[in-house]
């Protein structure tokens, strides 16, 4: 049985949650914050979470489990079996975390956990928005999924990336993502629909509630 390491409020942990529970994989869930302990350490050198303890040992980011959970399976793939089709759900994948989610995390230490507004910080976010969401334009699919007719662990990245960061844009910056990118809203929806997503929004729900009480 596999060792997931991260805790539910956590949008990356939430992502390999997900796929492992797509996959049909059973695992067992240690809660655990980043950490700089030598411990943790040892099992993710960075100290961040999720960390994937498997057999054969430790893994650690995100794009790493994925990869690593989809050639050990494929009986429920996440990726396409055409190699080209494979790279753009990767290029996909990829610019999300890169263009919005990274992106958007500036904002909630001022948003979620009381640091000071910083409006040169929302100038520079705003920014990179503007750039970030046209090229995610460019390429997002939504027909119905993100890179095209199945899911992928594009719809993963996107579905974690956007209810965490358009809470954050909508409060900070007057930004609504679902206005910027055109299918969104619908694809929200559908993914909400499915039945693993509500058993890791419950869980994620219930932890979050806990650390604000």
């Amino acid at each position: 049985m596999f060792k997931l390491y991260g805790f539910p409020v956590s949008n990356y942990y939430n992502m390999v949650k997900l796929t492992l529970l797509e996959k049909g994989f059973e695992f067992e869930e240690v809660m655990t914050r980043p950490s700089q302990e030598d411990d943790f350490l040892n099992i993710s050198p960075m100290g961040k979470i999720p960390c994937l303890e498997v057999k054969e040992g430790p893994l650690s980011e995100t794009s790493v489990i994925f990869d690593f959970l989809e050639d050990l399976s494929s009986d429920v793939p996440l990726y396409p079996t055409d190699t080209y089709q494979r790279a753009k759900v990767r290029e996909l994948t990829k610019s999300i975390e890169l263009y919005l989610e990274l992106v958007t995390r500036q904002l909630l230490g001022a948003v979620f956990f009381g640091a000071p507004a910083d409006e040169q910080l929302n100038e520079k976010v705003n920014a990179e928005l503007d750039k970030g969401v046209a090229a995610l334009n460019r390429i997002l699919i939504f027909s119905p999924f993100a890179a095209g007719e199945v899911m992928t662990y594009a719809d993963f990245m996107l579905y974690y990336t956007v209810t965490l960061g358009n809470m954050a844009t909508k409060k900070a910056l007057d930004r609504d993502l679902c206005d910027e990118l055109p299918g969104l809203t619908a694809w929200l929806t559908m993914m909400e629909g499915n039945p693993l997503v509500k058993k890791v929004n419950a869980d994620r729900d219930a932890a979050l509630k806990a650390m604000t009480a």
